[in-house]
């Protein structure tokens, strides 16, 4: 009996003895924890496409699935599989198992990261809370916090919306395509400059860029309107009056642009402006290839002045998608005739665009109430999209 109690005794100390130590590292004292910091350095930004899945297929989708129809970026529930979802945690034994939306959403107050649980979890200091646990040395990166505090703010969805396109595609557009060599604000306006169109200016006023060619080393020498003032005034007037003229080529003849993009008006060929939502958009509405042509189009019988510029904004062979997603086939709004070829140039010649990008964009077009219907499914949905492979007309 005496031996037996001694070996209980050993036994009861030994438990005690890891218990002691287990709630040492419970309390995550040591020097593992002194100059941990896991507050969120980053800021909401809704350019940053964040949704809870990591694949979401657009609306308009061919059938089957073709390349860039699917939305696909790391998602929250990515994120947290593979930070919490471990056989050891929340994978296994431990409660919850963030598997599903609705489990997620049990810890998330929607456009709030500041009071949701599972917010409060992977950013405390308090680290008997800390998620994952401060021994895990699995720290979650700012990348991926990011991710989950921006789809937080942006109202914590299971399926992204207009609200998550939008941002996230006008920044890629942007980016992607209103580099100083391409479809840029300065360079336009700089081709107008130095063909003589904006009046005086000093050499302070325009500077130059010179674009070497990668792959075949071709140097173009670049003149962009670098004076901040003119520029916004010179490019909003161009706009004011496209949008003028379109609304009413009868009544507004005489706005007219005269300025285009390409020669014989500038001395150089440069491409319409998408540096910010508002040339995106006019550029849908009012698309490059029928304000600006090599020849001319128009001839003023009064003034005899020569214009570049076709008067119906409709029959025009070029659009915003199919310049980006070069598995649609795009039909001439106003003779319904469809291209025979695909256009693709933006994402592949220019932009160099991925295929989940490509999605987004095309998700945020038809998507977005700012994109006339007329652009998006033709007169009378008749439609003016279709996938080159399986012919499939997309329609409202």
């Amino acid at each position: 009996m005496k031996k037996i109690s001694l070996i209980n005794a050993i036994s009861l100390f030994l438990v005690v003895l890891v218990v002691s130590a287990s709630i040492v590292q419970c309390k995550k004292e040591g020097d593992i924890i002194k100059n941990l910091d896991r507050s969120f350095k980053g800021t909401a930004d809704s350019t940053l496409y964040a949704s809870f899945y990591e694949s979401n297929t657009v609306s308009t989708a061919d059938n089957p699935v073709d390349v860039n129809d699917v939305i696909k970026f790391r998602g929250v529930q990515t994120v947290l599989h593979e930070y919490c979802g471990t056989s050891n945690c929340h994978g296994g034994p431990i409660a919850p198992r963030f598997d599903s939306y609705s489990d997620v959403m049990k810890y998330v107050a929607a456009g709030n990261p500041e009071g949701s649980k599972l917010w409060e979890y992977l950013t405390t200091n308090d680290f008997n809370k800390a998620m994952p646990p401060v021994n895990s040395n699995h720290e979650m990166t700012i990348t991926d916090k990011s991710i989950i505090y921006n789809w937080i703010k942006n109202g914590a969805k299971e399926r992204p919306d207009l609200n998550d396109f939008r941002p996230a595609a006008v920044a890629l557009i942007a980016t992607g395509c209103g580099s100083a060599n391409c479809h840029n604000q300065a360079t336009a306006t700089g081709g107008w400059a130095r063909a003589g169109l904006l009046g005086t200016l000093t050499t302070a006023d325009t500077s130059q860029y010179i674009y070497i060619n990668p792959s075949t080393g071709a140097i173009t020498n670049y003149c962009q309107l670098s004076n901040a003032t003119i520029l916004n005034t010179v490019w909003t007037s161009y706009k004011d009056s496209v949008k003028k003229f379109y609304s009413d080529t009868v009544a507004f003849a005489s706005f007219r642009p005269w300025k285009k993009f390409s020669t014989p008006r500038s001395a150089l060929s440069t491409r319409g402006p998408l540096n910010t939502y508002d040339d995106i958009i006019m550029d849908i509405l009012y698309p490059k290839s029928i304000r600006s042509s090599s020849s001319v189009l128009y001839t003023d019988p009064v003034s005899l002045k020569t214009y570049y510029v076709s008067g119906n904004y409709l029959n025009a062979t070029s659009s915003m998608v199919t310049r980006c997603d070069s598995t649609l086939l795009l039909a001439n709004p106003y003779t319904g005739v469809y291209a025979t070829a695909h256009q693709g140039d933006m994402a592949y010649g220019d932009g160099g665009l991925k295929p989940n990008e490509v999605a987004l964009i095309k998700a945020w077009y038809f998507a977005d109430p700012n994109v006339p219907t007329v652009w998006k499914y033709g007169n009378a949905n008749a439609g003016i999209f279709k996938y080159r492979k399986t012919g499939k007309i997309i329609k409202q």
